[in-house]
């Protein structure tokens, strides 16, 4: 355990940004199954571009990698036009 007041408070702070991280992730991922069952075309444009900003969001602060964000845009947008 800690015995620093430093250490101490690093393991808060961590834990707090850890529970946010997960929280954003978490709510990312239900949108994308929203958009993945979703058969309606401006219904998909709408929630395309709402994950997309999420998903921005989540690679820019190294939630999830640029790449991989970039991936899902990329699979995401090809799966709307094609409604």
């Amino acid at each position: 355990m800690a015995n620093h007041k430093s250490a101490k408070k690093r393991i808060k702070s961590s834990e707090a940004k850890r529970l946010r991280n997960r929280y954003q992730h978490k709510t990312t991922r239900t949108y994308l199954k929203k958009l993945r069952e979703s058969t309606d075309k401006v219904e998909a444009e709408k929630l395309l571009k709402e994950v997309t900003s999420m998903l921005d969001k989540l690679s820019k602060r190294n939630i999830i990698h640029k790449k991989k964000a970039a991936n899902l845009k990329s699979s995401l947008t090809k799966q709307v036009a094609t409604l």
